[in-house]
């Protein structure tokens, strides 16, 4: 068990470190759902179900389809201008 947590707690620096490195909006997009997902299986790993869920719903879809919807009404607008 404790190499499945460490194997977790490192994907999680990894994912994160990866959204911070992104350059491009749409891939930063990604990587926080990337992260938000390895996030939901480190919380079940913890044994904290209610927790993961919420980070799945969340972090994984809500977010990254808020910031999705952001990008596409900025890019229209600026096809307007």
């Amino acid at each position: 068990m404790k190499a499945i947590l460490a194997a977790l707690l490192l994907l999680a620096a990894c994912s994160g470190l990866l959204v911070v490195l992104s350059r491009d909006p749409k891939r930063q997009v990604f990587a926080i759902a990337a992260n938000g997902l390895v996030l939901g299986l480190l919380f079940t790993a913890l044994q904290a179900p209610d927790v993961a869920l919420s980070e799945i719903a969340v972090g994984t879809a809500l977010t990254p389809l808020l910031y999705l919807v952001t990008l596409a009404a900025i890019a229209m607008n600026r096809a307007r201008q």
